[in-house]
């Protein structure tokens, strides 16, 4: 009993001066408990925000990657039409420039032509006029019955290269006569004696039948001669005319397919770009959603293991509070479970483009031919036929029929010159309207390209927003992370040093108890005849306490184990946690460098937009001013009452009326 008493006492001062370690580890258990309980729903609740953003991104990161591949098919067919449609022009604006040297070609041949035919015309023109000069003058020697003059004019026309044969043996019969009937002296000392008309003249008017007869043809090859050479330079024209028309053509075709040509390159040069941002843009995406998904399968399953342990723990917690405060011995064969397994981490992950004889009928018949065709011209020819001499007569409506050739050529100038001006004008207003409707289309495509850019740019902008705040989040994660585990650590900790306090005490407890019972056994062994209290010492339940110490022992085993593990869980979630920075910043600079180059390329495409507008409102201008253009071609070439051909056939009966005109004066002088 007093040793009873003794023990009593001891835990009685010791209850005083503090608490026990039982109470202590009873206290530490359920403030565990409460705490384990509590954080196990916190977790819980963190984990179900942390399973819909894996879903949800996930989900999104698909879509993003189907999206570009879709994007990268697009582009890719879009690079490959562009460069089938270069090879195309490429081959067009070779076919373009051989036809440009093979218009060219042409040109220059039928011009080479040409002048040499115009050479050969003059030529042959002026041996012409020279054989009718020559003519006239020994006409006009003949019928002055200069005598000596004739000689000189004869032998004149007898030397001339277009002389046919039965003039040439005309002419020299006429001088062999007039040779035998007269010698040279005899002709130099008549110079001085009047001549015997009569004689010469039924000698000469043959001949002069004949010059008259030769010159009229002359002056009649040459007016054919003068035509023709007139058609061919018309046809020559023509045929330049349209040569041109094809070389401007062509190299219109040849500009425009090369500016084609550029835009396709141009387009195709965008494509590449645009396609390596969207390859790497897409495989950021998927390393992303790849490592996003290893790291939810993880958590996912972490968050399974966590929470059984944490159940597992919360049992034992709560079956060590138990033993601890039940009975002794009811609990002494028994061990303590796993007190907690910790690892809490959380990371939130996101990531986020009309014929007669005489004079009269001569002027009759012009007179006709003036009314029919309502010609000034022939009327006034018929007035001077009627009033002049004869020869002035014929030389007048010679000069009228050269005239109006003359003017033939002049109105075949004009016309060409019109139809080459109408021509050019026409390329110029078809090549200006082609340019407006070119630079409307790419005014339209840059600004379609630009606010592309801009939408493109504005989703980068946010899915960097959303990143910082995924960033953000995991960051605040994180340092709650890291503040649970430290407090984890220092519970853990001091645990250990309650549960070594507690161990203590007990065991200093025992000790003592034992040697007290030891010692009252020894006072009563000299006292034979008082009553037996005792029959066996008592060793207090200094036995029966080794389950206690064991709990104790496995108690405190476990929170150096909590204590390890904790920081094994921090080590490896500040890893995690430090990779998915790395991650998220490397891919925010990747987001950040495209929304840079989007603007720059905005930039250079809002420049290119200037330049088009300005460019469309210099081209109208030039339109416009080839309208006008049109207009007074219009007005002067156009608009001018009868055509070309009228007016042509017209002056070629007016020409036609004055050669029947002259024959009729030139059958009378006959």
């Amino acid at each position: 009993m007093q040793c009873l008493l003794l023990v009593l006492s001891l835990i009685g001062g010791a209850l005083a001066a503090e608490v026990t370690p039982v109470q202590k580890v009873i206290q530490l258990l359920d403030g565990m408990k409460a705490k384990g309980t509590k954080e196990m729903q916190e977790e819980q609740a963190q984990y179900a925000k942390y399973e819909r953003f894996c879903e949800d991104t996930l989900i999104e990161k698909q879509r993003s990657i189907a999206k570009a591949t879709e994007k990268m098919d697009i582009l890719e067919a879009e690079i490959q039409k562009s460069i089938s449609e270069a090879e195309r022009l490429t081959t067009e604006i070779a076919e373009h420039t051989a036809d440009i040297e093979s218009t060219k070609e042409e040109q220059d041949k039928a011009t080479a032509v040409r002048k040499e035919e115009r050479t050969d015309f003059e030529a042959t023109v002026t041996d012409y006029t020279e054989s009718i000069d020559a003519i006239g003058r020994a006409i006009k020697a003949l019928k002055d019955n200069n005598k000596k003059m004739s000689f000189v004019q004869l032998a004149a026309v007898r030397s001339l290269k277009k002389l046919p044969s039965d003039a040439f043996n005309s002419i020299d019969a006429y001088l062999s006569d007039s040779s035998a009937t007269e010698s040279p002296s005899l002709l130099m000392e008549s110079s001085n004696q009047p001549p015997a008309p009569k004689v010469y003249e039924s000698q000469s008017g043959g001949v002069v039948s004949m010059l008259e007869s030769l010159q009229d043809k002359f002056v009649d090859e040459r007016t054919s001669l003068e035509q023709e050479e007139a058609q061919k330079k018309h046809a020559y024209e023509l045929l330049v005319q349209g040569l041109k028309t094809q070389e401007t053509q062509a190299s219109k075709d040849k500009k425009q397919k090369a500016a084609f040509k550029a835009q396709e390159l141009e387009s195709k040069a965008a494509n590449e770009g645009e396609l390596e941002e969207t390859t790497a843009e897409r495989a950021s995406d998927q390393k992303y959603r790849a490592d996003l998904k290893v790291t939810c399968e993880k958590k996912a399953t972490d968050m399974a293991s966590r929470t059984k342990l944490r159940k597992e723990e919360l049992e034992a917690i709560a079956k060590a509070t138990e033993i601890i405060a039940g009975t002794v011995a009811s609990s002494a064969e028994k061990h303590l479970p796993s007190l907690l397994q910790i690892g809490s981490r959380s990371a939130a992950l996101a990531f986020l483009r009309s014929e007669g004889p005489s004079r009269e009928q001569a002027a009759r018949f012009l007179q006709q031919g003036a009314t029919a065709l309502g010609s000034r011209v022939l009327a006034a020819a018929a007035v001077r036929v009627r009033a002049d001499p004869i020869v002035k007569v014929k030389e007048m409506i010679q000069n009228l029929i050269t005239k109006l050739n003359e003017q033939n050529d002049k109105a075949a100038e004009k016309k060409a010159e019109c139809d080459l001006q109408l021509t050019e004008n026409k390329a110029t207003r078809e090549e200006k309207t082609d340019a407006v409707d070119t630079l409307k289309s790419e005014i339209d495509q840059l600004s379609a390209t630009i606010i592309k850019l801009g939408e493109d740019s504005a989703t980068l902008s946010a899915e960097i927003i959303e990143l910082d705040k995924a960033m953000k989040s995991a960051t605040e994660l994180r340092m709650k992370e890291k503040e649970k585990n430290a407090v984890t650590i220092k519970d853990a900790k001091e645990a250990q040093v309650a549960v070594a306090q507690a161990l203590s005490v007990l065991n200093e407890f025992y000790e003592k108890a034992g040697e007290a019972t030891a010692l009252v056994q020894q006072s009563t062994s000299d006292h034979s005849a008082q009553p037996e209290i005792f029959d066996e010492s008592y060793n207090g339940m200094g036995g029966e306490s080794g389950g206690v110490v064991g709990m104790l022992e496995v108690i405190q085993t476990d929170f150096a184990r909590l204590e390890a593990e904790t920081t094994a869980e921090e080590a490896k979630a500040k890893k995690e946690f430090e990779d998915f920075m790395e991650d998220s910043k490397v891919d925010k600079g990747s987001k950040a460098t495209a929304i840079d180059h989007k603007a720059r390329k905005k930039e250079t495409k809002s420049q290119d937009l200037t330049t088009a507008k300005a460019d469309l409102l210099g081209t109208e201008k030039e339109l416009d001013a080839a309208m006008e253009t049109f207009k007074k071609l219009s007005a002067t070439c156009l608009d001018t009452g009868a055509s070309f051909q009228e007016r042509q056939a017209q002056r070629a009966q007016e020409i036609k009326d004055l050669q029947e005109a002259l024959e009729m004066l030139q059958s009378q002088n006959r």
